[in-house]
């Protein structure tokens, strides 16, 4: 059996896919591994790329099917494997990583590493569980006061969280590593609601209802690009709405609504800056939240 299977979701990430892949055998270490890599845009031959390595499978989903349509496509193709790790294309793996990762799992939880910026610069990866206090905390003080009250922050800002191993609610998407018998008990990740963004906040919260910890451990580093598959006044206003949606399927649609007027709140404090006008037209309006990528949900 194959030690790690890495699912990839490529969207326009041709430039970057090689350079990760060159990363892997050293972050690997002893670990035997093969790759997924899913092909969310028909118009990007990544073909050249993966033509040398015979480790890597190739499968090209034909249509945009969003992250975790991607990862479920990627998930349906694996080969047996002890682990599955969940791979942003745009990142680049520290010597030893994955297998730091596979060795603290302890056969039952969800790690994740510590994620750093092309200059070295420590990434605030770590999350806390949505509330609507939480959610209002970020829309008043955002990146003020980083060591208020845990019930005012969604973000872990405090710099010793990032040099400690410990457990969190959930992490940055960009990287993880789950054991396979935890992913097959978890399921497929739901692409039904989430095209991109709060994918990884459900998941998380999945896989801590399956009894599984998500835990951090800071001496297994990557890097990360961020916005390889673009940034854009739409992505900014997906990610607002799933946010919303995703409060509204753990919590009901009073809590919802109230966790969405906390955003609607957090948008207007900023419209001075396109992005936050386009995420309050989505916020309020079905149309216009039906036109953002991926469709209605």
């Amino acid at each position: 059996m194959i030690d790690c299977v890495l699912v990839i979701v490529s969207y326009r990430s041709a430039s970057d896919l090689d350079a990760l892949l060159a990363t892997v055998p050293a972050a690997a270490g002893t670990l035997s591994w093969r790759a997924v890599v899913v092909n969310n845009d028909p118009d990007d031959d990544l073909r050249p790329i993966l033509a040398g390595r015979p480790e890597a499978e190739l499968i090209e989903a034909g249509a945009n099917l969003g992250y975790a349509g991607g990862i479920n496509r990627g998930l349906a193709a694996a080969p047996a494997s002890r682990w599955i790790v969940f791979l942003n294309p745009d990142l680049r793996l520290g010597p030893g990583a994955l297998e730091s990762l596979a060795m603290a799992t302890g056969g039952r939880d969800a790690v994740v590493p510590a994620i750093e910026d092309e200059d070295g610069r420590i990434q605030y990866s770590l999350r806390r569980e949505p509330t609507i206090l939480g959610s209002l905390g970020e829309a008043l003080l955002g990146d003020r006061w980083p060591s208020r009250p845990r019930a005012l922050s969604e973000m872990v800002r405090t710099r010793a969280a990032y040099e400690r191993p410990g457990t969190v609610d959930w992490a940055t998407g960009a990287v993880m590593l789950v054991p396979t018998a935890v992913v097959a008990r978890v399921g497929p990740w739901d692409a039904d609601r989430f095209f991109l963004y709060s994918e990884e906040t459900d998941y998380c919260r999945r896989l801590r209802t399956a009894g599984a910890s998500i835990r951090f451990l800071p001496e297994a580093v990557v890097s990360h690009r961020g916005g390889g598959s673009g940034t854009s006044d739409a992505l900014h206003a997906l990610q607002e709405v799933n946010r919303t949606r995703y409060f509204g399927k753990w919590h009901g649609r009073a809590a919802a609504a109230a966790f969405t007027a906390v955003a609607v709140l957090s948008n207007v404090l900023r419209c001075h800056r396109p992005r936050n006008r386009a995420a309050l037209r989505a916020l309020l309006s079905p149309a216009a939240r039906a036109a953002l990528p991926g469709g209605p949900r």
